[in-house]
């Protein structure tokens, strides 16, 4: 698609967010302040799990594809690269101090006419959207982990949230084979929809481990065998955090 993404962090969601959007067909910049960090990504989107070797392996992607596909791809320490695109998606640590001073390095380096998204787990857009001079340029794009196979595409808008915006990313989630559901922004509490929901299970589900009912390893086995969950809460926490092996 005629669309091209930067992406802030080459961590474990970054850079299979920007794997994500390369092999939907958008040119994609992942810029990262750590060279070690770029390089690791580099290697993951590769040669790791989910890497492009491992798709070719698995016959999810055709070689010719995956080689156009990492050919979209740029990994670069320099901020401004990946700024000066369309959409620039925000995936660094979960810190609301460090991603407000992203944004507003971001207002201050994107075209006028870019979109400024974060793949925040919870905070609210609303504090990140008045970092800028360009709210109704703001939204959440929450993806989950591991961005290359999930669907989840979480889109929050806040009050002042552009529907050109909202429009523009639910067409970039699509590209890269998401299902694109839009939700308000909560300011009041942390996690939008998915996470209040998980969080909300998780402290039962350690509640149950804390009475002696059962080890975490059983929670975890319980759940995937009951709804089909692919994994249990616990080794979600674990995958979520450090990748998926």
């Amino acid at each position: 698609m005629s669309l091209r993404a930067g992406v802030i962090g080459a961590g474990v969601m970054g850079s299979g967010i920007a794997q994500s959007l390369a092999t939907g067909g958008i040119d994609t910049v992942c810029t990262d302040i750590s060279r070690d960090a770029l390089a690791s990504a580099r290697e993951q989107v590769q040669t790791g799990r989910f890497g492009f070797e491992r798709a070719i392996q698995r016959g999810k992607l055709s070689q010719e594809d995956a080689e156009a596909a990492f050919a979209r791809l740029t990994f670069t320490d320099e901020f401004d690269a990946a700024a000066n695109t369309d959409v620039v998606i925000e995936c660094v640590p979960e810190r609301l101090d460090l991603k407000v001073r992203i944004f507003r390095d971001l207002d201050a380096a994107a075209p006028e006419s870019s979109v400024l998204a974060s793949n925040s787990s919870g905070f609210p857009i609303a504090a990140l959207s008045a970092a800028t001079e360009r709210p109704t340029r703001v939204i959440g794009w929450h993806w989950a982990s591991p961005p290359v196979i999930m669907r989840f595409a979480e889109i929050v808008v806040t009050q002042e949230t552009d529907p050109a915006v909202v429009r523009r990313v639910e067409e970039a989630a699509r590209a890269c084979g998401k299902n694109p559901i839009v939700v308000q922004d909560a300011p009041m509490a942390w996690g939008y929809v998915a996470n209040r929901v998980y969080f909300a299970m998780l402290r039962e589900a350690q509640r149950v481990v804390d009475e002696g009912v059962a080890s975490p390893e059983q929670v975890n086995a319980l759940m995937v065998d009951c709804y089909n969950w692919p994994v249990g809460p616990f080794a979600m926490i674990k995958g979520a955090g450090s990748g998926w092996q």
